[in-house]
């Protein structure tokens, strides 16, 4: 379970970097994500680290390679909680990455665990996006 005040500053974070990154607000940009960064180095292997803060800091980098290692760390995280939602949209979005980046193998390594996790969600949408991806990663 992640603590209530980061889960609602991690939240806020997020919004705030979608409105900065719309307005194409460099600097706040990069203030606000500084802010999220600081968070999870804050709580990093205490009793308040947890995979959404790694994954809301993923989808906020903006190198690729960087935000594949912030996926990675947060997959890590959520293995260790068992927790399938986490662990399934995190390999996706990973996946999706990977993906840009040539690295077809590792994408489909990622989707493949996706899928094994996702057996146990009830996100229909996502489960057929991580299918539909697989499916024709694997038809190539």
């Amino acid at each position: 379970m992640m603590n209530t005040q980061i889960y609602k500053s991690v939240h806020d974070l997020a919004e705030q970097l979608m409105t900065a990154a719309k307005k194409e607000d460099r600097e706040t940009f990069e203030s606000l994500y500084a802010k999220l960064q600081s968070i999870c180095i804050d709580n990093e292997n205490s009793n308040k680290d947890h995979p959404v803060q790694w994954e809301t800091l993923a989808d906020f980098t903006e190198d690729l390679e960087d935000a594949v290692a912030g996926y990675a760390k947060a997959l890590e995280k959520a293995t260790a909680m068992n927790s399938k939602d986490y662990m399934s949209s995190i390999a996706f979005s990973m996946a999706t990455l990977q993906l840009e980046l040539g690295l077809t193998d590792e994408a489909i390594k990622n989707l493949e665990a996706a899928k094994a996790s996702s057996n146990k969600i009830e996100d229909k949408e996502l489960k057929a996006e991580i299918d539909d991806l697989l499916t024709s990663l694997l038809e190539k």
